[in-house]
């Protein structure tokens, strides 16, 4: 690949970005963020999809295959003793979607 000006500053950025989040207390603080996002955005999808009866089945199984596309990314390769940030917070954010997802179920089926 050439070093073009777009490059440099692409992976410039990425280092930065890495040391940024060495800190401990800033990686969990992002992956507590990732987790709320993802419980959020479960809530926003099913408040949203239950009000079109015709959206569910569409719905469900954009759910269900990026849940499992998710698993296969994070869980597909060999385990390191510590998880690249992208890949933990895509993680994160798949639990806190399926959380909120089976939250959401409880609330409506009581």
């Amino acid at each position: 690949m050439q070093r073009t000006r777009l490059n440099t500053l692409v992976t410039i950025s990425q280092n930065r970005l890495n040391q940024l989040f060495t800190n401990p207390w800033r990686r969990i603080s992002l992956s507590l963020i990732s987790f709320l996002l993802g419980f959020f955005v479960a809530q926003a999808i099913s408040t949203t999809a239950g009000q079109k009866g015709y959206w569910d089945i569409f719905t469900a199984s954009f759910l269900l295959f990026f849940t499992e596309s998710a698993s296969i990314i994070v869980y597909g390769r060999r385990q390191q003793k510590i998880r690249p940030l992208g890949l933990d917070s895509l993680n994160l954010f798949k639990a806190g979607m399926i959380y909120g997802l089976f939250l959401q179920a409880l609330i409506v089926g009581s």
